[in-house]
């Protein structure tokens, strides 16, 4: 048997990961900024706590995660977590914060697993990057998340476009929900199959259905049975974001389908990809943390899709940072001690040096420097190390001059600049 990678899963070598890798970076780093602390949440869970967080009729439940039974007695039925929210939120719980520390701000980043149809951006491994803040019900939350999402898209150099909405609150919402679930009984007839299964149930799902879309656009909107204090919430949302010079439209269909979810959603989407194209969704969640067995805190977060937005710098071009690279040749056994010290100086600068193969000629180094993309060789043999000194060869130029050891880091450290 042939041992290849599993459907839905990929192998991510050399420059796919480092952009992976920096787009986490330039998240870490905005994340620090903003001060928001790291959580880590585990792979595996109760299959309960996606049940009651992410629904019962949700497509991630119903359709998509991995689970398994383990082997202690009581039988219990793990998944492999589907999405971050639901653990940061059993973690924030299980820690008693909800009660004795209400406000806080968590980040997370990993993988997270989903068995549905592998398409461009979109894998049963995948990785996301979140956020979630708890204890903030004010619009000035809302508005600082979106903010956040803007200045990471200018950290990396892209183009998006962000659609928000807003769901109500508990006593508005109800006839919002009302209208909505009389439109589809009205059009049941022209409605897909799971939207027929789960009208009754949930007939938010009607909005975000990527079949019904037609319909859709002319059902009942939210904003149209907003109370007076949502709307409130709402335009102190939208007049920040101008503020900020945060671009936006609204869009009547971004929905949370569970009942917790209320007031601002929103989804992110990247001019630089096609129909796959959403590389943010979040939204507020006041009544998440209760119906897991907390107190009555409210929250809001988002979670970045890491695949797409690295499709998206790959498709923008979006030019990246790289330290220069040095290919270190070292002829003979004292060249090769020589080579090990001047190598960790020349990394401390810093730069990007690979110490070559002693056992290799000077041709098949220099050829091996060519493919590794180097941009200098350091070059060092036994007549260089008697007169203190290396050979700098700039491989983009092709040139070649001596350089004293004692001037080798300056020089290299200008070609930083």
């Amino acid at each position: 048997m042939e041992l290849t990678r599993l459907k839905g899963f990929q192998d991510l070598l050399g420059p796919q990961a480092r952009t992976l890798s920096h787009v986490e970076e330039r998240a870490r780093l905005l994340m620090e900024r903003y001060a928001v602390g790291e959580i880590r949440i585990p792979l595996l869970e109760r299959i309960e706590l996606y049940q009651r967080s992410t629904g019962e009729t949700s497509d991630i439940v119903s359709k998509q995660m991995y689970t398994f039974t383990d082997r202690d007695e009581a039988g219990t039925t793990l998944a492999l977590r589907p999405e971050g929210t639901p653990g940061v939120v059993r973690a924030y719980i299980e820690a008693g914060l909800d009660r004795s520390d209400p406000e806080q701000r968590f980040f997370y980043s990993g993988p997270m697993f989903r068995r549905e149809r592998p398409q461009k951006g979109r894998y049963r491994q995948f990785y996301q990057f979140g956020v979630e803040v708890f204890g903030r019900a004010d619009p000035a939350c809302d508005a600082e998340l979106l903010v956040m999402i803007d200045d990471l898209r200018r950290d990396l150099g892209l183009e998006f476009q962000f659609e928000i909405n807003s769901l109500g609150c508990p006593k508005c919402r109800p006839a919002f929900r009302a209208a909505l679930l009389d439109y589809g009984r009205l059009h049941f007839m022209e409605l897909c199959r799971d939207c027929h299964e789960r009208l009754e149930r949930n007939p938010l799902r009607l909005l975000d259905c990527k079949i019904d879309v037609k319909l859709a656009e002319a059902a009942p909107k939210s904003l149209d049975y907003l109370c007076e204090e949502c709307r409130k919430h709402f335009a102190s949302v939208v007049g920040m974001l101008d503020a900020a010079g945060v671009r936006f439209v609204v869009n009547a269909r971004i929905v949370r389908g569970l009942d917790y979810y209320m007031r601002t959603t929103f989804e992110v989407t990247s001019t630089n990809l096609g129909a796959q194209n959403a590389v943010v969704a979040g939204g507020r969640y006041d009544g998440l943390v209760e119906v897991l067995g907390g107190a009555p805190v409210p929250g809001i977060g988002f979670a970045i899709g890491m695949e797409r937005l690295a499709l998206a710098m790959e498709a923008a071009r979006t030019p990246r940072e790289t330290l220069p690279r040095v290919a270190l040749i070292a002829l003979g056994e004292a060249a090769a001690r020589k080579a090990t010290e001047l190598a960790r100086e020349l990394r401390a600068l810093p730069l990007q040096v690979e110490l070559l193969s002693t056992e290799r000629s000077l041709k098949a180094q220099l050829k091996r420097a060519d493919k590794i993309g180097a941009n200098y060789a350091v070059i060092i043999g036994p007549d260089e190390l008697a007169r203190a000194a290396v050979q700098l060869r700039d491989l983009g130029a092709s040139s070649q001059r001596e350089v004293s050891l004692a001037k080798l880091a300056a020089e290299l450290g200008a070609a930083r600049q």
